[in-house]
């Protein structure tokens, strides 16, 4: 298994390679002004004591939605960040599926580098 600080340097490596790979798509740079119209790898959630939205959840404000997992092809045809409002019904729909933690366990993998 790996420590707080590898899977952080993990998560680091990998959002730079991602930049690198395609910087016109991919950033790993906080500042909301350099990410604008790209994917912001967020490497920095791998850090003990970091805090994020946990999938399926919402925050309490008004117009809040959901955290939804999304797939790819989704992302790229054009899903919106505020497609889930917490009081639709695509959005209940899409919670009704099956159990999105029943393979959560089963999912651990050693990391690699190099």
């Amino acid at each position: 298994s790996a420590d707080w600080d590898e899977v952080k340097d993990f998560a680091h490596d990998f959002a730079r390679a991602l930049e690198q790979a395609a910087p016109d798509r991919y950033t790993a740079t906080l500042s909301k002004k350099a990410r604008t119209g790209k994917i912001f790898v967020d490497y920095l959630r791998n850090g003990r004591g970091s805090t994020t939205v946990a999938p399926y959840s919402s925050r309490a404000k008004k117009g809040a939605t959901v955290s939804m997992p999304a797939t790819w092809a989704e992302i790229e045809a054009g899903l919106a960040p505020n497609a889930f409002p917490v009081d639709d019904k695509t959005t209940l729909k899409q919670l009704a599926k099956a159990d999105p933690w029943a393979d959560f366990f089963k999912q651990g993998k050693p990391l690699k580098r190099g």
